[in-house]
């Protein structure tokens, strides 16, 4: 689960600072002026947005009803002998 983050909480006690072209700070005033926003708080609400975004993009994958069921199939089905990975398991380590 990703957690949600309340941007407008009177204890942020960290500093996250970044370096930008006088052209892109002018453009995030502008966007966070027509939110009523301040930058700080227009760029942290994106910066977390756009976290939580790769976050699901990384944990979360939607598959239609035939895939879906090709998965659990493949889930179910008994694991496949392998013998290269059982001679890797079984292999005395270098250290021992």
């Amino acid at each position: 689960m990703v957690a949600s983050f309340d941007t407008n909480n009177p204890g942020r006690n960290q500093v996250i600072n970044i370096r930008v072209q006088e052209k892109q700070r002018n453009l995030i005033d502008y966007a966070a002026s027509i939110l009523g926003k301040t930058r700080s708080d227009f760029m942290l609400d994106v910066a977390c947005r756009e976290a939580e975004k790769v976050i699901h993009d990384r944990t979360f994958f939607a598959l239609d009803d035939e895939k879906y069921q090709e998965f659990l199939d493949i889930l179910d089905a008994p694991p496949q002998v392998d013998e290269e990975l059982r001679k890797f398991l079984t292999a005395k380590s270098p250290w021992d």
